[in-house]
């Protein structure tokens, strides 16, 4: 979207926000366009209507009967991004990020659920040609819809859909008053005015319909791109992973593009790492960073003929060993190599060896649960990873090579970079099939 002209930028407007009455209550198969012309007959060029999405959904058959509110939210939910209790924010196969995935059990008749529609910008499209094939004008059409805010308290309108109406008024390479560079500033127009509609059409009256007049410098004769351009693309949004899928965004990376790895995201991921339990109070991880490639080419020489030499050791033919040594190409292709490393300072020392295993063991599930700390922020910094436990069968090999002391147990070497391409979907797996209750 270019950015608006500079007379626009710098004049003031004057804006009214008229509610429009009449709209009778809207059924399965209803004209919008013609109810809507019906009710408002002075309507006029560069007027917006805001619409409220639940008139559209009536209109197009998304009421659902004798179907539960969770049983209809899960059906819309392509993500959940955050569960707490029965509240339930998802991800719509939209773009849209909102509570029960814009499912919604007001201003409904009893038993029933109205979702949103399936295409909001499509419904604006065909209200706006109706006003127009009826009231010979040209309107603006936002498809409004009510949105929580993270870190406020509250509710708003939003614009789920969008017709001959700029989303977005970009300001990125003006200047303000005194002469500032505009740098990040993109105001969300359609959002404003869904906003501002909202004002006027309220929550407990039957008023579906707003006409915001004095903003037909922003209505296009277009259509125009939609809601899309209000919707952050997932690479860029830095709040993507909600506490409920936070986990689930670690995935196995094998692929890294030439893209370098910032050493300040990986320090901040380990310091996610050293916040997971230990016994005793111990402090048990310890992390060896491998940012030139210099270095990792070295250890990776040398776990390669130790590799080879056991390969060879226990009779495997030399082909067999060319495709097991294949394997190791992950670490290769990685720009950014951690080695991970346990120590044992704090262990208690028993008379037996039962409870000397069990020690060590403790400590072994600690580091594996601070290594699981690193790769989870590793994919909230936007970088892939793999956990290869390679450096476990040679152990003294990597302490030789990358100078470490006697006591530093490696476990495992985490491959780090930016994905070449986005993963595989996971494979479904349910909790109760890993689950036993006694």
């Amino acid at each position: 979207m270019s950015a608006p002209g500079r007379e626009a930028e710098h004049r003031a407007t004057t804006l009214e926000i008229l509610p429009v009455t009449g709209v009778p209550e809207v059924r399965e198969g209803d004209d919008l366009g013609a109810l809507i012309a019906t009710a408002a007959p002075g309507l006029r060029d560069g007027d917006v209507l805001v619409v409220t999405s639940k008139i559209v959904s009536k209109a197009e058959g998304r009421v659902r009967r004798d179907v539960g509110r969770a049983e209809a939210v899960a059906a819309e939910t392509v993500r959940v991004v955050a569960r707490r209790g029965e509240t339930v924010i998802a991800q719509t196969a939209h773009g849209f990020v909102m509570a029960a995935a814009g499912v919604d059990a007001s201003n409904t008749e009893p038993g029933t659920v109205v979702l949103l529609p399936a295409d909001p910008d499509a419904s604006a499209s065909l209200i706006r040609t109706g006003i127009r094939e009826r009231l010979g004008v040209s309107v603006g059409v936002v498809v409004s819809d009510t949105f929580g805010r993270p870190w406020r308290t509250g509710q708003t309108d939003l614009a789920v859909g969008v017709a001959g109406v700029r989303p977005v008024l970009d300001y990125r390479g003006l200047s303000d008053g005194h002469g500032n560079a505009l740098e990040v500033t993109v105001t969300a127009l359609a959002d404003e005015l869904a906003a501002a509609g909202d004002l006027v059409k309220g929550k407990l009256t039957t008023t579906p319909v707003a006409v915001v007049r004095g903003a037909g410098e922003h209505v296009t004769a277009e259509d125009g791109p939609g809601v899309a351009e209000l919707v952050r693309r997932p690479e860029d949004d830095m709040f993507r992973h909600g506490s409920r899928d936070v986990v689930f965004a670690r995935r196995t990376i094998r692929a890294f593009s030439a893209e370098p790895v910032d050493g300040d995201a990986v320090r901040r991921a380990i310091e996610a790492a050293i916040a997971a339990p230990a016994p005793h109070h111990t402090t048990p991880w310890r992390f060896v960073l491998l940012e030139s490639p210099e270095s990792r080419d070295r250890l990776l020489d040398a776990m390669r003929e130790a590799w080879i030499a056991d390969l060879r050791g226990d009779g495997f033919s030399k082909e067999s060993i060319a495709r097991r040594i294949r394997r190791g190409d992950v670490l290769r292709a990685a720009p950014y190599l951690v080695v991970p490393c346990l120590v044992m300072e704090g262990s208690h020392t028993y008379r037996d060896d039962r409870r000397n295993a069990a020690e060590r063991e403790m400590f072994v599930v600690a580091t594996g649960a601070g290594v699981e700390n690193l790769l989870i922020q590793l994919a909230v910094e936007g970088l892939g990873s793999a956990w290869v436990s390679s450096t476990m069968f040679c152990r003294d090999v990597v302490r030789r090579v990358l100078d470490l002391p006697a006591a530093w147990d490696p476990m495992g070497t985490v491959a780090v970079g930016h994905p070449a391409s986005p993963p595989p979907d996971r494979p479904p797996r349910k909790a109760a099939d890993f689950t036993v209750i006694r």
